[in-house]
């Protein structure tokens, strides 16, 4: 493991039933990198991959699959076939009125923002890769 996945891991509050909660900004100005509990070594290499390549708020967790919005995408699939797998999300279900709506439209994405996730995420896939 890397000094920098070793700091992430320090950072990066894993989850169990015994575990207190972490409070997280309540505005979406950062990206969530989302695990099960299984997904932590998976979670902390990307995130600290990410916060090398890119300089944008990111928070993660790994948290039992159990827990609501914890398997909302595609990894959860992964998980049932014993696969490690993270959800990258802007948290917009939480905040923002016009997801999955007619009016969620082109004119309400922030493209600088979006180019350097985008950028940062292309590294991180490159890193997983080898």
């Amino acid at each position: 493991m890397t000094r920098i996945e070793q700091k992430q891991k320090r950072k990066l509050l894993i989850f169990n039933q015994a575990a207190s909660v972490r409070l997280y900004p309540s505005v979406g100005n950062f990206i969530g990198f989302v695990g099960n509990v299984g997904s932590a070594p998976l979670l902390i290499q990307a995130i600290a991959s990410f916060r090398h390549h890119t300089q944008f708020p990111s928070e993660g967790v790994a948290l039992p699959a159990q827990m609501p919005g914890v398997g909302w995408s595609d990894q959860w699939a992964f998980w049932q076939q014993g696969y490690q797998g993270i959800m990258v999300t802007d948290t917009a279900p939480f905040r923002y009125p016009y997801y999955h709506k007619y009016e969620d439209t082109p004119d309400k994405i922030d493209y600088e923002r979006l180019a350097r996730v985008v950028f940062g995420l292309e590294r991180v896939i490159a890193e997983l890769a080898g």
